[in-house]
């Protein structure tokens, strides 16, 4: 009974061993798209939790669209925006949004592909379906 149980044991090891081989190695875009993701949360947390704090409120909108070729330009403007040092949070998005435009302009530059080059959709963003529970 003991020898089954280490044999299942080791078959389980070596199925997992190789599951974890063929996991496909995060790729720039993927990796694009979970930066993205990330700034675009922390900056709704970041309104929500400062919402007092008016140079917050004054922040330039930031919901980003990898595939939407002004995200370029809203990375710049809200990078460049002048106000809010004395916010860590503000200067801790404003270094992820500076990663995001360098990897996207030349580590990436190669695998991204814009769809469109509609600005307004950054400004005033179609929310997504609510997902039924």
């Amino acid at each position: 009974e003991v020898p089954t149980m280490k044999m299942l044991l080791n078959v389980i090891a070596l199925l997992s061993a190789a599951f974890l081989g063929n996991a496909a190695p995060p790729t720039c875009y993927s990796r694009l798209l979970s930066l993205s993701k990330e700034i675009t949360e922390y900056f709704k947390e970041l309104q929500t939790s400062k919402a007092e704090d008016s140079c917050v409120e004054m922040l330039p909108r930031l919901y980003l669209d990898i595939h939407n070729y002004c995200v370029l330009a809203k990375l710049r403007e809200f990078v460049a925006y002048p106000r809010c040092e004395r916010v860590p949070e503000v200067s801790e998005l404003k270094e992820k949004a500076r990663s995001l435009y360098t990897i996207m302009i030349s580590y990436c530059r190669r695998d991204l592909v814009f769809l469109t080059d509609d600005c307004n959709a950054l400004e005033n963003p179609i929310p997504p379906p609510i997902e039924p529970s």
